[in-house]
């Protein structure tokens, strides 16, 4: 039996999207299928109910107009104020989406969920209002008609007559928690309209002959009932995949919609949008480059743009691509993404265009095979917002006329010089290969004129009678009007491939420049060089300058990287960038959301959270950017959030990593200050004890050696306390060397004589030339240095053996170095013994801070220390001193060491 239990991830996954879900406000839509059904009223009855269970209710904004029973439901509800906008010398009164965050209520009501803010609002439509208060974790009631979703918008319009200028997309319907059907009887609506209860009089004559018509409210009544059993359906397939009641119900369908700059696109999206939730079904919105006789202008990408837009607002993934045959790449595309329905829309031009250059219709339906294909009418039932224009076309120049005449006059020259020894088809071929230069350099027009010059010049002086445009048979005049076709046919196929390739060039540097920034981003370690390169990136590829912000300590957006000259980030900027930023959606110029910036702002959204936004400042004279520029701006922008995320990971990662090993060394010196302290502590402890027995007599030499034991254990745990200060005023950056010129055999002599009782009776070796130079150092480090090398060299040998002291001026440095007989040090652990808390062996106590006070002390002398096994037996500790420039001093005198 096949396992029906989800799997981890899928539990996981889920998990994740019930805790994110938890986090957000929820939704309620009141939905009717048209004005004055009631959807106010009840949302005020149900705010009311809620206020009554203790819930904080605020009213953000609700229009009653003029209705005093809605009026009276208000009444005991908090009511905010509204912000007044100035436009164009009057003054709005919107909703202040401030005031709302600020108040932070537990339940607000946004009425008229549709709704257009006044132009200098936060946001251009209502609906995104509630998104930000549902982010802001607030609940929300609003209200909704049927005709106001983008995608039934075209089929009222077609029901009632009347086009519908304010729309929302479905994703805010299907983002609603939940919708509450406010429904009434066609004839209960038309009498409540002549009562009043829904405009005043003189407009509600106006309505009901035309929108509020009963075969209108019937057919509205039942797009509204669809629209919530639709929405009602989905959210049981949600309750049974929560509660695997069975297993989720997998999409069957997936549609395809070809889409263009051409205004008709929108209807198609629209239906595809409708087919989609009908089916339940994923969609995608196609837009095919194929070679065009025009080349498409500044309006027509900019229409293509807000095509794809739409088609991404209503959740469709959206897809460009590039073929020689727009049929044939739908269809393949199509195929390799199991696609099982295609919309397309239904031709408007004449019969005689499809007869004469194909049918992209008659070619997708025929090639389709087991895909659906649907045809929609491209009349939206509305006016269309802009006249349909005709592309501009390629212009003849009088310069592109020069160049086909030379070119013409070029290639008969040449033919004259080939005339004794080739024959008139070869001729022929010369003037073809006219008609591609010229097509390569000029253009499709130009090579046509190209073309025509070829035949007249070839017939005048190659065609007999020569010097003439008469023919001597009529087979000429075939001859001709093949070599005209076959030169129009090779300037298309030529300006084909030239257009081809300036495309694929252009993808190209997009895709270089892609992969040269991720490359280099790699290859960064630093934030403020990252944020540069990102920045000289974007405005060498798309000529604009650029700006990338990233929150501080404070959670405040500061620019990193070089800044652009004449990017002036004022507080507005700075509110915009953060807006995108806290939200993780497009702001600023050329969007909806707070569109009166001067800059276009992208959020860097990695895998987890918002990491930053990047600026984007588009040169004066460049418009908007069309949908490619976008995905390549949006392509940087998830490089660099990527590669930002990594750098913060690593980040991370060593900090956790250097928290990981302060706990190690924390215990290590925890454990050896316990045992190391425990000993001497003992030590003292039990002879003071001893002396303190009343019961007990000692003689002088008893008491003395009591004493005795008290005090050099006293002077052990001085010299543990007083390494782990040292080592602690190290690490903080506390060591300070205060250099002096001195002799080094002068410091060595005193640190002999700081270590003469523990030396006692040993014999010290000494070997210094005469001629040592003097040295800049700190005399008091360098004299703790030699006594923490003599100390380790006593600790770990016999009192009998004898300890060697020896120095070597050579290349620049002078090394001391101090060597004792005992067992030496283990093998591998010569560079080892330096770090904190190592030591050799147990036997010399010590917390093994010694070694690494003296490597930290030279190393902030500039100099070097080392450790190894002598060749005679015991270990060899060397250090290096620089020598430097001598001052002018007076001769020292020279100590003289006895060897004892």
């Amino acid at each position: 039996m096949e396992d029906q239990r989800p799997s981890p991830d899928d539990l996981l996954a889920k998990f994740k999207q019930e805790e994110a879900r938890r986090r957000l406000g929820s939704l309620k839509i009141f939905f009717g299928a048209a004005p004055g059904v009631g959807k106010t009223y009840a949302m005020l009855e149900a705010a009311r109910k809620k206020k009554s269970e203790g819930v904080d209710v605020v009213v953000g904004i609700v229009e009653t107009h003029g209705r005093k029973e809605t009026e009276k439901l208000l009444s005991g509800i908090e009511v905010m104020g509204r912000t007044s906008i100035d436009y164009r010398g009057a003054v709005l009164y919107e909703f202040d989406i401030d005031e709302a965050i600020s108040r932070a209520p537990a339940l607000i009501l946004l009425d008229e969920l549709a709704h257009t803010n006044a132009p200098g609002s936060r946001h251009k439509k209502r609906w995104q209002d509630c998104f930000e208060l549902l982010e802001a974790g607030m609940d929300v009631y609003s209200t909704l008609n049927v005709q106001h979703v983008e995608s039934l918008s075209d089929v009222v319009t077609q029901i009632t007559g009347v086009a519908i200028r304010e729309t929302l997309p479905d994703l805010v319907i299907e983002r609603a928690d939940e919708i509450a059907l406010v429904d009434i009887t066609p004839d209960e609506l038309l009498q409540r309209l002549k009562d009043g209860k829904v405009y005043m009089a003189e407009l509600a004559a106006q309505a009901s002959g035309s929108f509020f018509r009963k075969g209108n409210l019937l057919a509205l009544r039942e797009l509204a009932l669809r629209t919530t059993a639709g929405r009602v359906d989905e959210q049981m397939q949600d309750y049974r995949e929560r509660n695997s009641v069975k297993e989720v119900w997998p999409a069957s369908e997936r549609i395809l919609v070809s889409i263009s700059s051409n205004p008709r696109s929108i209807r198609l999206i629209r239906a595809a949008k409708a087919m989609a939730s009908a089916f339940r079904a994923d969609w995608i919105a196609v837009n095919v480059e194929a070679p065009s006789k025009v080349k498409p202008t500044k309006a027509d990408l900019a229409k293509l743009a807000g095509h794809i837009r739409l088609a991404e607002t209503l959740g469709a993934e959206t897809v460009t691509l590039a073929a020689q045959k727009a049929s044939d790449e739908i269809l393949r595309y199509a195929r390799s993404r199991n696609v099982t329905k295609i919309t397309i829309g239904k031709p408007a031009h004449p019969r005689w265009k499809d007869i004469l250059f194909g049918s992209m219709l008659d070619e997708i339906v025929r090639g389709s095979g087991d895909i659906d294909v649907y045809v929609i009418s491209g009349n939206s039932g509305q006016p269309l917002s802009e006249p349909l224009t005709k592309p501009k076309r390629q212009r003849l120049r009088i310069r592109d006329i020069i160049l086909s005449a030379v070119t013409v006059a070029v290639c008969t020259a040449a033919s004259e010089v080939m005339d004794n020894y080739a024959a008139l088809a070869d001729i022929a071929m010369l003037y073809l290969l006219g008609v591609v230069f010229t097509a390569t350099r000029a253009g499709q027009k130009p090579s046509y004129v190209t073309a025509l010059f070829s035949v007249l010049a070839f017939d005048f002086f190659f065609v007999p009678p020569r010097y003439s445009f008469e023919v001597s048979t009529p087979a000429y005049l075939v001859t001709f009007a093949v070599m005209f076709s076959i030169a129009v046919v090779i300037s298309k196929l030529t300006s084909r491939v030239k257009a081809q390739a300036d495309s694929a060039r252009k993808r190209q540097q997009v895709t270089a420049s892609l992969y040269n920034l991720s490359r280099k981003l790699v290859n960064r370690q630093d934030i403020e060089h990252m944020c540069t390169l990102v920045i000289t990136h974007i405005a060498e590829v798309l000529s604009c300058r650029a700006v990338v912000l990233l929150p501080d300590e404070e959670g405040k957006m500061a620019v990193r990287g070089v800044a652009p000259e004449h990017f002036n980030l004022d507080p507005k900027e700075y509110s915009v960038a953060k807006w995108c930023f806290d939200h993780r959606q497009r702001a600023g110029f050329s969007t909806d959301t707070l569109a009166g910036a001067a800059a276009l702002y992208l959020p860097l959204v990695a895998s987890e959270k918002a990491v930053g936004v990047i600026g984007v400042l588009i040169e004066p004279g460049h418009g908007v950017f069309d949908h490619d520029e976008l995905h390549v701006l949006e392509n940087f922008a998830n490089q660099t959030a990527m590669a930002i995320e990594r750098m913060m990971l690593s980040t991370e990662a060593q900090d956790a990593l250097l928290k990981a090993e302060t706990e190690t060394l924390r215990n290590t010196l925890l454990s050896s200050i316990s045992h190391d302290l425990r000993t001497p502590l003992a030590a003292i402890t039990g002879s003071a004890s001893t002396l303190l027995e009343k019961d007990m007599a000692f003689d002088a030499q008893q008491g003395h050696e009591l004493l005795q034991t008290i005090y050099e254990e006293a002077e052990h745990l001085n010299q543990i306390i007083r390494n782990i200060l040292n080592m602690t005023r190290i690490e903080a950056g506390g060591i300070s060397v205060k250099r002096q010129w001195q002799y080094i055999d002068e410091i060595v002599g005193a640190a002999l004589n700081r270590m003469s009782e523990k030396l006692g009776d040993r014999a010290i070796e000494m070997s210094f030339p005469e001629d040592l130079p003097m040295l800049s150092f700190d005399p008091l480090l360098i004299e703790q240095v030699l006594m923490n090398l003599l100390d380790n060299a006593i600790k770990y040998t016999l009192p009998n053996t004898p300890i060697t002291l020896s120095a070597v001026n050579k290349n620049g440095f002078l090394t001391i170095e101090v060597k004792d007989r005992g067992p030496g040090l283990p093998q591998g652990e010569e560079e080892r013994i330096f770090d904190k808390f190592v030591r050799s062996s147990s036997k010399g106590g010590g917390i093994g801070l010694g070694l690494t006070i003296c490597r930290a002390i030279i190393t902030a002398h500039g100099g070097q220390i080392s450790a190894q096994n002598s060749n005679d037996g015991g270990a060899a500790f060397s250090f290096s001193l620089p020598v430097e420039t001598q001052p002018e001093t007076a001769p020292m005198s020279e100590i003289k060491w006895k060897t004892v």
